[in-house]
């Protein structure tokens, strides 16, 4: 392995070509636009160019590719979500996902391992009863399980917390996965750049030109482009870009912190949320736990990890699995979740004609990337709204026709 490495260092011609072109210049004129290029804007261009023929599209990012919340998240993937909205649309995410390496021909490290939620009081257990039979209504696999089943799938977690907050039960979601966050990007990335797709990486967004309430051009910090149509995808930096075409939301921007351990021997099979305990853990294929917990308490646009944060989340740890006092944490950082009042994404078309908006993604937006790319190319390509986003439009605030998903994140309110 150390020759062969040497060899593909030393040779001028390499076994595999670079994921991706690197552009240097802009022109003048696009059919679409695509500003961000995370999980999320990534994949609208590739499902833009590969199911609707639609090649000649910018990828616009400020800094490079799945440089924010796509490559900041704990990697989860799940759809045991509360209302019909919400497990339709992540129903379908989680089918994607299964066939996506494939579709690639790239490894994403996708591993199901199964999902426990846990119950430390009794209205938490009707909570979870509750998603559990709405689960069911939807052909999703989700159940009510009791201690010893918790247990025998996680033998060395300490089921009573040392005394604070026992463990009574918990949603077990079998199709509960995890994935390899920068795979993912790189995927959605190489595959719309041989389609055709033309990422701009270093290339910051300084305005939106709007005449007669339409879109007609980006203003960039590498020129100006005209086009029809542009998306919008930059998470955190949503209220920024709403700015510059008149438009408002009721999104705030809170920092969401997480760190990871050092490499550990495989002991961790499922993934382990509680919402009580702000907390929740994955063991990923190089046996480092990733961990994460609640959002921070204030609106901040900031990445900047704290210690407190740390402090807190090692704490509830311990509660869950005392052993774990000796491990190192080797890395901490922090994203920036837009949250929406409840707690639902923005989707589809905008008042503003040719401006398309996928935000408010908060602490659930990996898990919905490969179905948000194929809602999202279908509403840019056709200029309609995907049927399966058609509940999470912006208007939804004006009308007062909330969506209220309370499944959402258990630990992220």
């Amino acid at each position: 392995m150390p020759l062969n490495l040497l060899k593909f260092a030393l040779a001028k011609q390499h076994p595999e070509p670079a994921m991706f072109r690197h552009r240097d210049r802009l022109k003048s004129n696009y059919d679409a636009v695509i500003i961000g290029a995370g999980g999320h804007g990534l994949a609208a261009a590739y499902y833009l160019a590969r199911d609707y023929g639609m090649t000649d599209i910018a990828v616009l990012e400020k800094g490079y590719l799945g440089g924010g919340n796509t490559g900041r998240n704990t990697t989860i993937i799940r759809s045991n979500y509360l209302t019909p909205e919400g497990v339709k649309f992540y129903d379908e995410s989680v089918r994607l996902w299964q066939d996506l390496a494939q579709d690639f021909d790239l490894n994403l490290f996708y591993s199901t391992r199964g999902h426990f939620t846990l119950a430390h009081t009794d209205s938490a257990i009707r909570t979870m009863r509750w998603r559990a039979e709405v689960n069911k209504h939807f052909g999703i696999e989700s159940e009510l399980v009791e201690p010893n089943q918790i247990k025998k799938a996680c033998p060395h977690m300490d089921l009573t917390c040392g005394g604070k907050a026992p463990v009574m039960g918990a949603l077990y979601h079998a199709p509960g996965s995890i994935a390899r966050h920068d795979a993912v990007a790189w995927g959605y990335g190489r595959g719309a750049d041989r389609r055709g797709v033309e990422i701009h990486q270093q290339t910051e967004v300084l305005g939106i030109s709007v005449e007669s309430g339409k879109v007609t051009g980006v203003q960039t910090t590498k020129g100006t482009i005209s086009t029809p149509r542009v998306l919008c995808a930059v998470a955190g930096f949503t209220p920024r870009l709403l700015q510059m075409v008149g438009l408002r939301s009721p999104l705030y921007v809170h920092p969401l912190q997480a760190m990871v351990s050092e490499p550990m021997k495989p002991w961790l099979d499922p993934i382990i949320v509680s919402g009580s305990l702000h907390v929740y853990v994955s063991q990923t294929a190089r046996g480092e736990l990733v961990m994460g917990a609640s959002l921070d308490p204030y609106e901040l646009h900031s990445t900047r990890s704290t210690l407190d944060f740390a402090e807190g989340l090692a704490a509830h740890m311990l509660e869950l699995f005392p052993f774990l006092s000796h491990v190192k944490i080797v890395r901490q950082w922090a994203g920036m979740a837009d949250m929406t009042p409840d707690f639902a994404p923005i989707m589809g078309k905008t008042a503003i004609a040719g401006f398309y908006l996928d935000a408010g993604w908060g602490t659930w937006g990996f898990k919905a990337t490969p179905v948000c790319g194929k809602t999202m190319a279908y509403t840019v390509a056709s200029d309609r709204s995907h049927e399966l986003i058609a509940k999470f439009s912006l208007d939804r605030f004006k009308n007062y026709a909330l969506v209220g998903e309370k499944g959402a994140a258990s630990v992220g309110h």
